[in-house]
């Protein structure tokens, strides 16, 4: 890395303001070498490329009010609690081959060194302390600017961890890339001394940026966009679930009404077919209600919207309307 870097903090724990703010520095800062350090607060953060519902476990998601976003680059999803801190390297993208370990893998690796860990660089882009992993990695390219980014859970809640992510994989049939679960830890636990979150977050910083430490703060321009690309794209279903690839989904519940199991393909967060399957008594023929579910936003709130427009006791039997909801987005 170059003597001067410039660091930047967003001053925020909402992790939709935190990826618009990064991918605001990444468009428009188009020089010079940029750390950011920042923390989102009870948040999955998914892959481009992934399935937000094959990824996160809606009913513990609902229940404890966990944010879902999207970011731009690639890899798996994982869960932010404020035991981990997050990281960003902006720079030119100089040797492409050598870009992640040399640039950027090493020098968080060193750094955990030097408080005494265990660490090691493992695969494409996890960072092991004692054989688990502490740091996921990932990165884009845009118009000759390289963002590099990754988490390091240093004191985060296992149970959230596992819980939020803890998806049960035969209720999914995707081709989109899925998350590999690895043996977590926390960097904490592996301390000769014991340090707390704002000690650690001190020392990083002073440690990556160095001598070339240079305080740096967005233009009102520039946090104008970071709102407005806030508002437009990362605050919106349509970014963080509607572009999720095609895939099937089907799950099966008991009532007291009898069995339920919907059999729904979405494809970029609409249904395009969906069957109810089960032993509840209906008295009429389900086809008005799944031909008007078809092309609705795979999206709790639009389900029940259409489902309202219907006498559901024809249809469902004694099932009511929430439970169709709730087999549908998988409240147990």
């Amino acid at each position: 890395m170059s003597q001067e870097i410039h660091y930047l903090e967003t001053g925020s724990q909402d992790p939709f303001y935190n990826l618009a703010f990064e991918e605001t520095v990444l468009r428009s800062r188009r020089s010079g070498e940029y750390l950011l350090l920042w923390q989102n607060d009870n948040t999955i953060v998914i892959g481009q490329n992934q399935n937000a519902e094959g990824e996160i476990n809606r009913a513990f998601v609902e229940a404890h009010q966990i944010r879902v976003v999207r970011r731009t680059t690639g890899g798996g999803a994982v869960y932010h609690d404020l035991g981990n801190l997050n990281y960003s390297f902006i720079t030119d993208v100089g040797d492409a081959e050598r870009l992640t370990m040399e640039r950027f893998t090493r020098p968080i690796v060193e750094a955990l060194q030097g408080l005494g860990l265990q660490a090691e660089a493992s695969g494409r882009n996890d960072i092991l302390v004692e054989g688990r992993k502490v740091s996921g990695t990932a990165q884009r390219l845009l118009r000759g600017r390289f963002l590099y980014h990754g988490t390091l859970l240093f004191d985060a809640n296992p149970g959230m961890v596992s819980g939020a992510l803890n998806v049960d994989p035969a209720k999914f049939e995707s081709k989109s890339a899925k998350s590999v679960r690895s043996r977590i830890g926390n960097i904490r636990e592996f301390l000769k001394t014991d340090m707390d979150m704002p000690a650690f977050w001190s020392y990083l910083k002073k440690t990556l940026a160095g001598s070339g430490l240079v305080e740096d703060h967005l233009t009102d321009e520039e946090l104008a966009a970071v709102d407005e690309l806030k508002r437009t794209k990362y605050d919106t279903w349509e970014w963080n679930f509607g572009r999720s690839p095609k895939y099937n989904l089907r799950n099966k519940r008991r009532w007291d009404g009898g069995t339920l199991e919907p059999c729904v393909e979405v494809d970029q967060g609409v249904i395009r077919q969906i069957v109810f399957y089960g032993d509840f008594l209906a008295v009429s023929p389900m086809d008005e209600v799944t031909g008007a579910l078809v092309g609705t936003p795979f999206r709790r709130e639009d389900v029940a919207a259409v489902l309202d427009r219907f006498p559901l006791r024809d249809y469902f039997g004694t099932i009511t309307r929430d439970q169709v909801l709730d087999t549908m987005f998988y409240v147990d």
